[in-house]
């Protein structure tokens, strides 16, 4: 291996993938330094392994709700061990195309350790001190456990933790409403566990729109999970029956197991970003529009950096941080609009603006349009009818934001980030034929409604009109 390098990327998640990936395409010489296991959050503790369980969890509910198309529903119980063995094993079937091996056939250097900046130039990992043009810190975010009191004389689970569990938790207490908790919540409730889901807020998903979050409320109240909404946690106690969370207005909830899922902090322990002279705060690492930290020569991508949180857009800003620090012509990496899905049941997805945030800005500019599954053909076919899309734009066609609640909304919401992305007017998805009978079809119709009531509206809509009765 080399000493010396075109560029050091420290942390092998998505950015840091991504980034040594297309770097290497470039044709530049690589290190990538990891401390742990390459893949990341994704891979081994978020997006894999909670899909893979909501995989699980689905197939579960379906069996037990069978009834539903005439089918004889089976409620058996379910051995989480079996179920945890295929999660694994998703993990390490992904995991196969980013292991060592392959990264090193690919011509990066992978170097297993900790790196830590000695200089603004230099990085030691382990014994062997390595210098770089160019460095991407990719180390991305860890849990954040609050300071609950009583919290350090309990055993708890994170993100990072749950995978452990062998046994399926007779009780289960959930704390935080966010994307995790709810999506692990609902998978456990629908694998059998007894489920309480605590949030201080006084609803689920804060970030999407409460029409989204009123819905899957709903949804996860009917499953069965008892929601102690607008109930902050005072402290926790271990006790003789597991362990006593005390609620602040709301009682004690008594669980087997509890999984705190409250969010993430940056990863920047032991990094040495004094020594390298690269300026951060509590949330994050300090970046430009280009990715670059306050040392020009050091950028910075994915989690570690703050703001959107997701495995695409880091793997994107990996991208972006090495296009920018050795091509000239920068293309920016912070984008102001990033699609997200959470992956209950049903998903919420969202691009853009919220009709809150469009308002607050644009004022009595701002349209809003929205469109019940129900009128979706596949959704009422499939039973599954409850959600919507709902549409924000200004009153001259310019889109702002759209929300989709629906089993497909991950892939339905995709047809709305490119329609930001480029500018397109809703005429454009309007005139896009769909293929029927699908999820996504619903895309194209709310486009339609609204192109026709804005074509309709006013005295275009009554010229039309005039000239459609021959009138003229």
């Amino acid at each position: 291996m080399k000493e010396d390098y075109d560029l050091i990327v420290i942390g092998a998640g998505s950015a840091g993938i991504m980034a040594a990936r297309f770097a290497r395409r470039l044709g530049l010489s690589v290190a990538l330094v990891e401390r742990s296991r390459i893949g990341g959050d994704c891979t081994w503790t978020g997006c894999v392994p909670s899909k893979s369980l909501l995989k699980a969890a689905s197939v579960a509910h379906q069996m037990r709700t069978a009834d539903r198309f005439g089918l004889s529903p089976s409620a058996g119980p379910v051995d989480l061990g079996p179920v945890m063995q295929r999660v694994k094993s998703t993990m390490e079937k992904l995991y196969q195309a980013e292991s060592p091996e392959v990264m090193q056939s690919d011509g990066i250097d992978v170097v297993m350790g900790e790196a830590r900046f000695l200089d603004r130039r230099t990085v030691r990992v382990s014994d062997r001190d390595l210098t770089a043009r160019r460095f991407l810190i990719a180390t991305g975010a860890r849990p954040l456990v609050p300071p609950i009191q009583g919290i350090e004389n309990v055993e708890y689970l994170t993100y990072e933790t749950v995978w452990d569990l062998e046994e399926l938790p007779r009780r289960l207490a959930v704390v935080g409403g966010g994307p995790i908790g709810c999506e692990l919540a609902q998978a456990f409730c629908r694998l059998g566990s007894s489920v309480t889901l605590v949030e201080a807020a006084d609803r689920v998903l804060l970030q999407d729109e409460p029409e989204a979050s009123e819905l899957v409320k709903g949804r996860l109240t009917e499953d069965g999970i008892d929601l102690r909404l607008g109930a902050g946690l005072e402290s926790v106690a271990a006790g003789p029956n597991g362990t006593r969370l005390s609620l602040a207005g709301d009682g004690n909830v008594d669980a087997d197991a509890l999984l705190v899922a409250v969010g993430r902090r940056a990863e920047l322990g032991g990094l040495g970003l004094e020594e390298a002279g690269v300026s951060y705060r509590p949330t994050g690492i300090n970046v430009d529009r280009k990715l670059r930290t306050s040392q020009g020569h050091i950028y910075a991508a994915g989690d570690c950096v703050g703001g959107f949180q997701f495995t695409h857009y880091a793997g994107f800003q990996g991208v972006m941080a090495v296009r920018n620090a050795f091509l000239p012509l920068s293309a920016g990496g912070i984008l102001d609009h990033v699609p997200w899905a959470t992956f209950t049941d049903p998903e919420v997805a969202h691009v853009g603006l919220t009709e809150s945030q469009a308002r607050e800005r644009y004022g009595s500019k701002t349209v809003v349009s929205s469109f019940p599954m129900s009128r979706v053909d596949r959704a009422v076919i499939e039973d599954e009818s409850k959600g919507f899309i709902k549409m924000v734009q200004l009153s001259n066609g310019k889109l702002l934001g759209a929300t989709v609640v629906a089993p497909r909304a991950g892939e339905m919401i995709q047809e709305w980030s490119l329609a930001l992305d480029r500018g397109l007017k809703l005429h454009h998805l309007a005139q896009s034929v769909h293929v029927y009978p699908t999820y996504s079809i619903a895309n194209q119709q709310i486009a339609v409604e609204s192109t026709l009531e804005r074509m309709l509206g006013g005295t275009a809509g009554r010229i039309a009109g005039r000239l459609a009765r021959g009138l003229w």
